[in-house]
């Protein structure tokens, strides 16, 4: 009779057998070099299906290592260019992955031959202590990228090594939010949080937003540039489940036209371009009075709006920090207006990154809203977001989410009312609760609201832009030889390395009235980021310039 160790060791070689077979099929390219970061793994399309099929290796080992909690895995490249491809892992609570196990994701997608890929995975199984009987359980989806069906092959390969031993569920082509919420809600035991499905998704945001906007509809229409991305397809199935409480135009919905994806569209363009998309542009419905429309990224998990000043004939933009502001003001007013006790008294502030513009970060704090600043990536806007009871986070990218804690959820429905405006607070407070998608920034779930939040203000887009004047600011993109030599400190805000950089950037700043610059080496690509603002446009423009002239001579191409 087998012992159990023969029997186990057996399982193992099967398994290992499985892999390797695999593995075969999708060998690493030779002097590439992996890193996932705050994005996950995103490079050219071409470079990754090795990448796909030792990311599945990873999910199966978490979702085990975790009692067969469900695992996310999301094929996008967001908001880059269409020969762009990535994949990044969603842990059960819908948040990113936990950051320890980035370097574990990192090494098996740099492991050279198969052996060493064998080695490594057995090494990590050990290292982890996974017990490989435990079940796992893996959701995945992909957006519209012509490259999204090879690289789910791959991927499926992966998974597949593993026999009967996993149990996977394919959302097919949707968006990174929705993946994030359908992961959330199947590891969710009490169902309190939604169906874990796509129709799940759109059912909650319908059901909340109409709560909110109670007989103030139908709204104003809203035109909605896709990115030809797959934004389209959710809007699209959105607004047939709400009906036309918020009438929508969608734009850029060439989801099949190749190259279309974020090409000239879409949030990254607005917001580094500062200018409408062409094809908004020539739709000609910016000039009717109170317009405004706003426009999603590539996989619908950032949204910046705009409009055309009626009097200035000009471009104006309101981005992540004008979400963010608007939306912390208002959840302030419905907290005071909910009337709490002393014991259930809610505690709200807002994350931002070094990008917010500094007019907004003023503004927040001369109202008595706490502000706290942390590095660029969403998992640290996220972390620094739950230590409030409600904590709203947004980059200026136009990503972002509000969270509400389980206290605070707790606190709101066990409160007592004690006039109908403090019923109403509390029953709009708990409504926002269920429609802002509490796993990650949402496209959609942020244009909702946006969307409620004006509709109860009884505001336009220059209402809402009234607040406060955004100090200008430019973004530049520095190419360099090497990025690593590039070390950010203080929450980004500042250099560590080049030794002496920092005091040259200081220097600058000084010579511009309100000046502000920073430098940060980019996550994904071969190149850092300069961010300047200023007083003016003129002096905005002149430090920008200065200080990527110090960056180009710190990287020895000067």
């Amino acid at each position: 009779m087998s012992s159990s160790p023969t029997k186990a060791a057996h399982e193992h070689a099967v398994l290992l057998n499985a892999i390797a077979e695999g593995a075969n099929q999708y060998p690493k390219p030779e002097h590439v070099n992996y890193t996932y970061g705050t994005a996950g793994f995103r490079t050219l399309a071409s470079k990754l299906p090795s990448v796909l099929f030792r990311v599945a290796l990873l999910a199966v080992l978490r979702s085990k290592r975790l009692e067969g909690a469900t695992i996310g895995v999301m094929v996008t490249a967001s908001h880059n260019p269409e020969p762009d491809n990535g994949v990044k892992l969603v842990d059960p609570s819908g948040e990113m992955l936990d950051p320890t196990w980035e370097h574990h994701a990192t090494t098996l997608a740099n492991c050279p031959t198969t052996e060493s890929l064998l080695s490594t995975f057995t090494t990590l199984v050990t290292h982890l202590r996974v017990d490989l009987h435990q079940p796992a359980n893996i959701v995945y989806a992909r957006d519209t990228r012509p490259s999204g069906p090879d690289l789910i092959k791959a991927l499926e390969a992966g998974l597949n090594a593993f026999g009967d031993g996993v149990k996977v569920n394919s959302l097919g082509v949707t968006t990174t939010p929705i993946l994030h919420y359908v992961v959330k809600a199947t590891n969710d035991k009490t169902g309190e949080y939604g169906q874990p499905t796509v129709e799940g998704y759109n059912q909650k945001m319908a059901k909340a937003f109409k709560t909110l906007v109670g007989n103030k509809g139908p709204l104003a229409p809203l035109y909605v540039d896709c990115a030809n991305g797959v934004g389209a397809n959710a809007l699209a199935d959105f607004t047939a489940t709400l009906g036309d409480l918020l009438p929508v135009h969608p734009l850029n919905t060439a989801t099949g036209t190749p190259g279309a994806l974020n090409h000239h569209c879409g949030a990254d363009f607005v917001k580094t371009k500062q200018q409408f998309p062409p094809s908004v542009q020539a739709a000609g419905f910016l000039n009717k009075r109170g317009t405004r429309a706003c426009s999603f990224d590539g996989d619908a998990d950032r949204i910046v709006y705009y409009y055309l000043h009626e009097s200035k004939n000009t471009f104006r933009l309101l981005d992540g920090d004008k979400i963010a502001v608007m939306v912390a003001m208002f959840l302030g007013d419905l907290i005071a207006k909910a009337k709490l006790t002393e014991d259930e008294k809610l505690y709200l502030g807002v994350v931002q990154t070094a990008y917010a513009n500094g007019s907004s970060t003023k503004y927040l704090t001369s109202r008595n809203i706490p502000v706290t600043c942390v590095s660029t990536g969403v998992k640290h806007l996220h972390h620094a977001a739950q230590r409030y009871d409600i904590g709203v986070y947004f980059e200026a990218n136009g990503h972002g989410t509000v969270l509400f804690s389980d206290n605070a959820i707790k606190t709101l429905k066990g409160a007592s009312p004690t006039s109908p405006e403090s019923a109403n607070a509390i029953k709009y407070l708990l409504a926002f609760s269920e429609l802002i998608n509490q796993a990650v920034g949402d496209a959609l779930s942020d244009m909702l609201l946006v969307e409620a939040v004006l509709a109860h203000r009884g505001w336009g887009a220059p209402e809402w832009d009234a607040g406060y004047e955004d100090l200008p600011n430019r973004l530049v993109k520095v190419e360099v030889p090497d990025r690593s030599i590039f070390v950010a400190t203080d929450a980004e805000r500042k250099l560590a390395y080049p030794v002496g950089l920092q005091e040259h950037i200081e220097e600058a700043m000084r010579k511009v009235e309100m000046g502000r610059s920073f430098v940060r080496p980019s996550g994904t690509e071969d190149c850092v980021r300069v961010y300047a603002e200023a007083k003016s446009s003129v002096e905005a423009d002149s430090l920008a310039i200065t200080v990527t002239d110090l960056v180009k001579l710190a990287s020895g191409q000067v």
